[in-house]
């Protein structure tokens, strides 16, 4: 009766007690807290992704907190993860629906992704709820300065644009953003020397934004600061490596001071980082020809223009002719034709400019040298005859204005 009575009350009493042999001890739960302060750190160091990183753990453990959504979310921004961050964003939002910040973010990425309808509707929203909101009215210039460059701006777009502008500095100007929209309008208003000063105020704040270094490296090299230029744009590749932008205006750099060895190395580093962007293609071509590797540029436009699949297998879509660079790019391809003897190519592009794009001075002039250069080779005597007529035909060159 002792013995059973014992394991009676082993059974009632102390197993239920007792922690299971070999079962480890729980680690105490990093405060949602810890994980801001960590992220704050990284950010000082310009350690972005790991930031993110941080921010994301706040989050889970605290997923009621709405300004992480929003920081996160901003920094997304930053590093060009645009459906990420207008995601974070709207989590933000799903928390609390008038939180002015997180509709202000939404909207911007919003626009920065060319969806400029829910841009403009998310921002009015902001401005509406808070209309103090200072980072608001700096988004919705930056939106409409994009939608005006995008050629999707209406009568009276780029105005809007400069007053939201003065409106973010009137009521804080010395924010980041504010710099940031201000230099666009300049920009975009043709006073680079004044963008720059305020591309620069904006980096002396954040120097870890790649898109800021590429701003100021587009007004430095307007400006023909060109070795300036090369620095920021080296500075934006280094944040982030993975955009192809960089080393297209790279590019478009050495082009311009006529180092076309250099200009021709980024223009291909450029296509490895976005094989399936024709105007990439073109910008490599029109590169060849002015370095008279015509067989190159025509191999790199005629992707450019007709389209082709890469030797890894990745699509490209041709460029209909139409005016601006792409009609840049499909004279530049005529002429290669035109000088490699492939006249019957050429004289087909020559007839499209010239119906296509008429009021193109440029293309017609050179569609007409095509036509020349091709009435020469027609005509062009045995390979004996003396007579050479090399650089008797001259396209008529086209200043170098691509930004």
């Amino acid at each position: 009766m002792v013995v059973i009575g014992f394991f009676v009350y082993l059974q009632a009493f102390v197993v239920p007690v007792t922690e299971p042999w070999f079962i480890p001890t729980p680690t105490a739960t990093r405060s949602p807290d810890s994980f801001i302060n960590e992220a704050e750190n990284y950010l000082l160091e310009g350690k972005t992704s790991q930031a993110i990183a941080s921010y994301q753990n706040a989050i889970l453990a605290d997923p009621k907190n709405v300004s992480n959504y929003i920081k996160v979310a901003r920094l997304l921004a930053y590093t060009g993860n645009y459906e990420e961050s207008a995601t974070q964003a709207e989590n933000a939002l799903l928390l609390n629906p008038n939180n002015s910040m997180a509709l202000a973010i939404r909207g911007w990425v919003k626009g920065l992704d060319g969806d400029y309808l829910a841009a403009t509707e998310s921002l009015k929203n902001a401005i509406t709820y808070d209309p103090n909101n200072s980072i608001a009215y700096a988004y919705y210039s930056e939106v409409l300065s994009l939608q005006q460059l995008d050629g999707q701006g209406q009568i009276g777009t780029l105005e809007e644009a400069i007053e939201y502008s003065r409106t973010a500095q009137e009521l804080n100007p010395t924010a980041m953003e504010t710099h940031r929209a201000r230099g666009l309008i300049l920009e975009l208003t043709s006073n680079y020397e004044e963008a720059a000063t305020e591309f620069e105020a904006a980096i002396a704040q954040n120097s870890d934004i790649a898109d800021l270094h590429l701003s100021l490296g587009r007004n430095y090299r307007v400006l023909e600061r060109y070795d300036d230029a090369v620095t920021e744009f080296v500075r934006a590749n280094s944040l982030n490596p993975n955009d192809f932008l960089p080393e297209y205006y790279i590019s478009r750099t050495y082009a311009s001071i006529g180092d076309y060895v250099k200009a021709i190395q980024f223009a291909e580093q450029a296509i490895t980082d976005y094989p399936e962007y024709p105007v990439l293609y073109g910008n490599l071509g029109t590169l060849y020809y002015r370095y008279k590797q015509y067989n190159r540029a025509i191999d790199a436009l005629r992707m450019a223009i007709q389209g082709g699949v890469t030797d890894d297998g990745v699509i490209v879509e041709g460029l209909p002719l139409d005016y601006g660079t792409i009609s840049e790019y499909y004279y530049i391809y005529g002429l290669s034709l035109a000088r490699e003897g492939e006249c019957a190519e050429a004289l087909q592009i020559a007839q499209a400019l010239v119906q296509i794009v008429p009021d193109d001075e440029y293309a017609v002039a050179n569609a007409e040298a095509m036509n020349e250069m091709c009435l020469i080779e027609a005509n062009k005597p045995f390979p004996t005859a003396t007579a050479t007529l090399e650089g008797q035909i001259e396209e008529t060159p086209v200043p170098d204005t691509e930004q």
